[in-house]
């Protein structure tokens, strides 16, 4: 169902968009709060609304190029529909000023060959940088293209409750279409974006919303039954869902955070998912009394670093906005601490997973290295070795996953193992 296009509902996209882009706050959240204050806007009003204030953060310097110094977020948006979307002066006659028309056909007669490369690709010059000093130019406006396109809607199987096969009948009954992951043996992609959050599949554990690419970093981990598994940076605990699945409720499964708010969100999905074997713990920092009692005592431990995000510009693209070249710097030196303070707690013979959903090597290749450097009692198992036991063909000693190569978010893991 189609929102209708009137004066009102682009009002409610114009007062978000000059919310959002004072960048106070995470766009989402911005965008959240203001659907919980208009209680009024339907769902597909609620989309429209969302999705086109996402595409004016994706698109947001080719855009004002296009704007020619009209930057009020009035003229964002109408360039924004006029360019994403396609819309002509007959689409956008309900809001459309007639001195407007001329301004808006120039805007989108604009040659984008003519712009700049960094401009081309919608990226701040520090990162575009960043990633032509990794990927030939070619590549780099590629992956660009595949950041600034909205994210699919992935959903993770819950094995406990289900498999994919039955979960896809049951989406199908349901007329919700959907198709089975390229990647994860437990992802399923949905065709649409419909309403989940009230869906008796979803309300009885049957599966959790996650990117494919995210549930491979779970699957690298490789939990078994009975096992010993610190999520060390569990977050709402996407990733310790998967873990509990794979360890078939048995065992002990550390849920690490240092914030109290995602800690507390995870106990819902929990209750949903059936698992009994998570301990959510909040630690005040990686250096916690409550993590030193574990230590050498894991069989598995993921680090799902703390990270730029860059790798989900597809879903958060404001990140590339609200980043620097300074903040990478210091991200970096964070995940070193925290990685070597995981570390610790991995018995002989287990198993460190560091991963990000950054896209630039220093947050990733650089912390593994230097790691591998300073722990010559750890070695880096080939990432494709692990997923090709779980029937995943993906090469390379560490994963790389990107959207213009494998369509799921950015992410980077590397498997560690300690001698035993």
């Amino acid at each position: 169902m189609k929102a209708r296009f009137t004066p009102a509902l682009f009002a409610h996209a114009e007062a978000v968009l000059g919310e959002v882009l004072r960048f106070a706050h995470p766009a989402d959240a911005v965008v959240s709060r203001y659907f919980r204050e208009h209680r009024q806007l339907g769902h597909a009003d609620r989309g429209f609304v969302a999705e086109t204030v996402f595409a004016v953060l994706r698109r947001g310097r080719s855009i004002e190029a296009r704007c020619a110094g009209r930057l009020s977020d009035r003229q964002r948006l109408l360039v924004t529909l006029a360019l994403t979307r396609g819309w002509g002066l007959r689409e956008l006659a309900p809001v459309l000023n007639a001195n407007e028309q001329a301004w808006l056909e120039a805007a989108r007669a604009l040659p984008e060959a003519g712009l700049p490369p960094a401009v081309r690709c919608d990226l701040p010059d520090w990162l575009h940088a960043r990633l032509l000093g990794q990927y030939p130019e070619a590549e780099v406006e590629q992956l660009a293209a595949a950041l600034n396109r909205p994210a699919p809607l992935d959903l993770r199987v819950n094995t406990l409750k289900t498999n994919r096969e039955q979960l896809l009948g049951e989406l199908a009954a349901a007329g919700i279409e959907a198709v089975a992951g390229q990647w994860s043996p437990l992802a399923v992609r949905l065709a649409d974006k419909p309403a989940l959050a009230k869906h008796p599949l979803f309300l009885g554990g049957a599966f959790e919303v996650q990117d494919e690419g995210s549930q491979l970093l779970g699957l690298l981990v490789e939990a078994r039954r009975g096992e010993m598994v610190v999520d060390f940076c569990a977050g709402a605990g996407g990733k310790t869902l998967l873990l509990g699945a794979q360890m078939r409720n048995t065992g002990r499964l550390y849920a690490f955070d240092v914030s109290e708010k995602r800690l507390a969100n995870l106990k819902p999905r929990l209750a949903r998912s059936g698992l009994s074997n998570v301990h959510p713990v909040r630690i005040e920092h990686e250096r916690d009394l409550k993590i030193k009692r574990l230590a050498g005592k894991a069989d598995r431990v993921l680090v799902d670093a703390p990270c730029s995000g860059l790798g989900t510009l597809r879903r958060n693209p404001d990140l590339k906005w609200r980043q620097d070249a300074a903040a990478i710097a210091e991200l970096g030196a964070k995940q070193t601490t925290i990685l070597d303070s995981a570390a610790r707690l991995v018995r002989p013979g287990g198993r460190l997973v560091y991963a990000t959903c950054s896209l630039l090597a220093e947050e990733n290749e650089a912390v593994v290295t230097g790691f591998l450097a300073r722990h010559p009692d750890f070695v880096l198992m080939p990432a494709s070795t692990v997923l090709e036991r779980q029937g995943i063909a993906l090469p390379g000693d560490m994963l790389r996953l990107l959207p213009h190569r494998h369509d799921t978010d950015g992410f980077f893991a590397a498997v560690l193992e300690k001698r035993a």
